[in-house]
Formats: C-alpha cells, structure tokens, sequence
C-alpha cells in the first residue's frame, strides 16, 4: 500500500473507531460489535506500524477511548486507569512473554476472567467508602459515588482496613438481571439495551441512583490502585487480601509460572465460560510480581505488564422452520426467527429477533434456509446471515394485518418497521398502562410489570382510564395483594391525579414524543385541550419540533379512541393544565452554546437557565449561535466560536446577563 493511501485509510479508520468510541463508552450504545471493532483497531495498528509517520497523539490507538460526561462531577485519577493490550491469537501471547523476559524478568503470570462490564474504582478511607468514580479517558473520570452507594452488592465498610484503599474493578449485571431488564423495556415499548455490558454502564450513570440500585448491579475488584497502611507485594497476594475485607475479586484467578500454561488456563477459562452468570470478554494475563511491574513500566495507553486475550465470537449452523409476529406498545409488528435449536455461548436457543422487514429482505430469508446464528455480546442470539436456500424457497413476507387484532399494518413515514395503528390493538394494552404508570410518566409506584400483567390478564384493566376507577375488592384478587398493598397501590394511583400536563402527555405513549418533548407541548400550549386544538403547523412552530414529531400529535389526538380516554381520564379527575412557571424572555430567540468546566454551575444546570430565560441550548456552535459559554478546559467548541465571530461569555458574564445565580434556580 501506498503512502497517500495508507493516510486515506487510517483517517477513516479513525473516524469509525473515534465514532464507537464514543458511542460505547459515553452513550453505552454501540453500533459495532466488539470483534468488528477490534479488526478495524487491528487495521489501523498496522498501518501505522508499516507507516510510523501516520502515528498522531489523537489517534484511539494511543488513547484510552472514553471521556467524562457533563452529567458528573470530574475526578482526576492520581493513578491512571490504564486499558489493556488485545491479543486474538496464542502467538501475540507468546510475543508477550518474549517481551516481558527480554526486559531481564523470569515472569510468574496471574491468568483472570476479564469481566465484560464498565470499569471504576472504589476509594475507601478507614474502611469507609467515600467516592467512587468511572475511568473515563483514564486520566479523568466522572463521579458516581451516590449511584455506587445504591448497590447493594457493593460494600460500604471494610472490615480490618487499611488507612486508605483505592481499587479497581467491573461493575457488571448478572444475566437473570439483564434478562429481567429487557423484558420491562420491551414492555413498555423501549429499546432494550443490546447487551448486559451497556446496561451495566447505562445503569451505572443514571441521574437517579435509585434506578441504579434497582437493576441488580454488582461488582468484581481485580486490582489495588493505592493503599497506605498495608504492604502488598503482588497481584495474587492483593487479590486474596481484597476478599478477606469483605470485597468480591475476580472469581477466577490462578498463578502459572511460563506462558504454555497460562495457555491452557485460557483454554479452560473459555471452554468453561457458558456456566457463568455474567458476561465476559476474554482472560488476562498479568505479571504478578509488583516490583517486576514497576521494571516494565507503561506506554502512553497499555501496561507493558499485562495482556487480554479475546475469544473469537461462536457461530452455529441451523434451519429455520417459522417467523413469527407480536406486536410492540407502539404497535410495531416485530419479527422473531424461530429455528432449531442449537447449543451457543452455553446455551441452548431457538428463536432470535429479526427487528424488521427490511433486515429480513437483505437477508433474503426464507422459510427452510439453513442460517448462520450467533449471540451478540454472548447472549442476545441473533440470525447474522443465509448460507443455503432450499430449491423453489419464496422469501418471506411480512403480515399485511395485525396479528392481534386484524387491522391493517401500515408503513409511516419510510420507516422500516411496519405498524397496527388501531388504538384499541389488545396487544398493545399492556404496554401502554405499563408505559403509563412508568416513573417518567404517571409515575404510579407499585404498579410495576407483574401487577400489570395481572390486571390486564383478570380483565381488570383495559385502557389507562380503567386504573382510576379500580377497588380495594378487585386489587384483593391480585396474587400476593393483601390490604395495606392494595390501598398502597390506590393512594398513587390518586396522587397521580396532581400531577403535571408534561407527564400525562408522556404517559400517552405517543409516537416520536419523549419527556422532552411532552414538556415542551405543555409549557407552550398550557392545557391539554389547546394541545388537542393545535394544528399541525402551530404545533411544528415549538423550538425543537419538527414535522414528523408534529404529524405524531395531532393524528393521536384526532383518533375515537383518544378522545373517549381523554374524557374518561378528565372525568376521573386526572390534572390536565400545566402548573409551571412562564418562562423568562431575556435570552428569547437567542442560541447559546455551553462548553468547557465551569466554576459554579453544572453544564446541565447552566442549560436550564438558558431554556428558563427563553433561549435555546445547543450541543453545537454555528453561525446562528449568539453566544458560547465557556468555562475551564474549553475545546473546539470554543476555538470553532472564536473562527466564526461568535461573542464569547464568562459563567460571570452569563450570569450576569440573565441576572440569576445559582441558588435562585
């Protein structure tokens, strides 16, 4: 390969890396699976080996991919958080210990699990946990001790421990959790997390932490990062020292003493790998012999005294015999492979969705096809291609009727998915009261999945209305439902009647409207019957709107079924006027743009006194931008302003300006 064209290839491999990144470590939502990500980081590793002249000191190969939200106070490491070198193959293995003994070592390696999860580290002062924080890009992470608090498997005191402790580990969700997880999401007609490693981290950095505490996180803690009143002299003997406090270390750890053996460890760690209950992504090899760590030091990104070994994803052969149909709280119609079964990732599986007409169209899937499966993340199966098509085979077809209910299944809008639009769909009841009394909408506490499902099972409950009209006698007939449970239950259904129009317009369940969204309808319009009123146009006027979001509100409310609730839920004595404050006209028509670190607000903070002053905040600085707020360690952002003329504000000067602070917010 040519130089010009190694340049070209490496700036796009750096593009899609630096676009994963972000998207797995800041948005736990990656589009890549781990094995493409690791061929395109494998790619540009030896392209800028071949061209060392391509090497730049923003490359992801010499950084550690993640970076501190605005969400969270910062944490500066005073020991940095390093990743870890891939290996794919046992002879990348062997280079490593090459390397280690060519540096004057006699090795004695430590061979671990390596947890797929989200990394932090626990600071214990006197036996007491007085912070936790995320790693971040290594060298600054973001402050979850409050949701680290929340989870119970996590100690809060240490027994017999040292003056200070700071250690590493994984925070990670057990499988029977991430289960139980996906199934209340696609209930309420969210998007599951793809696998337990993004819900893990989506959990962990969670606004409130008693969501954090509620998904069944746990921990397990593989390394000392600091300790004072405790000598430690290797990996091994910190480990067992860790588990005598009371913390709960990597559940697989043994000492080999050359590289064939720690081999034949990872051979047995992977062939064993289906009977754990959390996911894991490789093994580790580690020097154990601190001082030896010491000798062989770090690069800018990897400790030279450590390796993780990847296993290759497992793919299985299969025929698949059905697909079926159901249909989501939205009424998206949601194709499921049905195949036979085979035994991947420890398990043994049968069926994997297939998320739409068009993902089965560039398959090219017909019934019989022989069809290559694995499971994403090592427990989400999935059907990833057609190796063979029986003779006369006739592609698939989607239903052109509901399955439930029989109404057509109609297109909207280009989407991919096809949708029953009928409002009175009994599949659909379900989720829809279930999305209803969610926390972000009604939030009616104790009315979770399980009190749902009943409801709706007994024919209790067919619409959100029918909640308000139920009895302590009908609740009584509800498993494990006794008096004070029942009356529980009552008292927020009732306390749901106060409150605000943004939650109930949420609690709709209306297609392409958030919590955002639904809050910006009720401020704007101030009652529920001017939103019903609103045209179209009037509605896609709201700054932040858009036509499709616009056209979803007003075909809901001009649908039979939506009127009869609306009227029922008014009948009951459910709030429908907006109870905010009016917003403030300093800022009205203006854009601002918030970046760097400031002293006294958060960036969150700063952006809703924008949006209370009647401004807009945007994550972007353009020509139409009217001011940057720029605090400490601003970046491009603030360069991009200074590029384009845009005034540039102290936190001061903003304050000033709107004549707010802090404590008036």
């Amino acid at each position: 390969m040519e130089l010009e064209q190694a340049r070209k290839r490496a700036e796009e491999l750096r593009v899609i890396i630096e676009r994963n990144n972000r998207l797995y470590y800041d948005q736990d939502a990656p589009e890549l699976e781990d094995f493409e990500y690791d061929a395109l980081t494998r790619e540009l590793k030896a392209l800028e080996a071949e061209f060392p002249q391509l090497v730049t000191a923003n490359s992801p190969t010499q950084k550690v991919g993640g970076t501190p939200s605005g969400r969270f106070a910062k944490v500066t490491h005073a020991v940095k958080m390093e990743s870890l070198l891939d290996a794919f193959s046992y002879d990348e293995l062997r280079d490593f210990d090459r390397r280690v003994r060519e540096a004057g070592i006699e090795p004695e390696y430590v061979v671990e699990i390596k947890i797929d999860g989200l990394s932090c580290s626990l600071e214990y002062e006197n036996g007491v946990l007085v912070r936790a924080s995320t790693r971040g890009d290594g060298v600054v992470g973001e402050d979850v001790t409050a949701n680290v608090k929340a989870i119970k498997r996590i100690p809060k005191t240490l027994k017999n421990a040292p003056e200070y402790l700071e250690v590493r580990g994984e925070v990670y969700m057990p499988h029977d959790a991430f289960q139980h997880l996906c199934a209340e999401q696609e209930l309420q007609g969210a998007a599951p997390f793809k696998n337990p490693r993004n819900a893990a981290a989506g959990s962990l950095r969670q606004k409130d932490s008693k969501i954090t505490g509620s998904r069944g996180l746990s921990i397990f803690v593989f390394n000392v990062q600091q300790v004072r009143g405790k000598e430690l002299t290797s990996h091994a003997e910190s480990l067992d020292y860790l588990k005598s406090l009371g913390l709960s270390v990597s559940p697989r750890y043994h000492i080999v003493h050359d590289i064939e053996d720690a081999i034949a460890e990872i051979e047995q760690i992977g062939q064993n790998r289906a009977a754990l209950d959390f996911d894991m992504d490789g093994a580790v090899i580690k020097v154990n012999n601190f001082a030896q760590r010491e000798l062989l030091g770090s690069t800018n990104k990897f400790p030279r005294w450590a390796i993780a070994f990847k296993y290759p994803p497992e793919v299985k052969e299969t025929t698949l015999r059905s697909i079926e149909v159901g249909v989501g709280r939205t009424g998206v119609l949601t194709p499921t492979a049905c195949f036979d079964p085979v035994f991947l990732a420890g398990t043994t599986v049968s069926r994997a969705t297939l998320h739409n007409e068009d993902f089965i169209r560039q398959l090219g899937l017909c019934i019989g096809d022989t069809i290559q499966v694995r499971k994403a993340g090592d427990i989400i199966p999935e059907v990833i291609g057609v190796t063979r098509h029986e003779p006369d085979a006739q592609p698939y077809q989607m239903p052109e009727f509901c399955p439930s209910c029989g109404a057509p299944a109609v297109h909207l809008e280009d989407e991919a998915a096809l949708r029953c639009v009928n409002p009175e769909c009994p599949a659909q009841a379900l989720r829809n009261i279930i999305h209803f009394a969610s926390r972000d909408a009604m939030d009616i506490d104790g009315l979770g999945t399980m009190v749902a499902t009943q409801l709706v099972d007994k024919g209790l409950v067919h619409s959100a209305a029918d909640l308000y009209d139920l009895t302590i006698e009908q609740l009584l007939t509800l498993e494990k439902f006794k008096e004070k449970s029942a009356n529980n239950l009552l008292q927020a259904i009732e306390a749901s009647k106060q409150n605000n129009l943004d939650k109930l317009v949420f609690a709709f369940g209306i297609r392409n409207i958030g919590d955002k969204a639904a809050a910006l309808l009720a401020e704007h319009f101030g009652s529920l019957q001017a939103i019903r009123e609103a045209t179209e146009e009037q509605i896609g006027e709201i700054d932040g709107f858009g036509g499709v979001m616009a056209q979803s509100v007003t075909e809901f409310f001009a649908k039979d079924g939506t009127t009869d609730l609306v009227h029922r839920l008014a009948d009951a004595g459910v709030n429908m006027q907006w109870k905010g404050e009016p917003k403030g006209d300093k800022l009205a028509g203006k854009t601002l743009v918030v970046t760097g670190t400031l002293e006294t607000l958060s960036r969150s903070e700063a952006e809703a006194l924008i949006v209370k002053n009647g401004g807009k905040a945007s994550g972007s600085v353009s020509k139409k931008t009217a001011y940057v707020v720029a605090g400490a360690a601003a970046g491009s952002k603030l360069t991009k302003a200074q590029a384009l003329g845009v005034p540039v504000l102290t936190e001061a000067e903003f304050l000033a300006m709107i004549a707010e602070d802090k404590s008036q917010q």
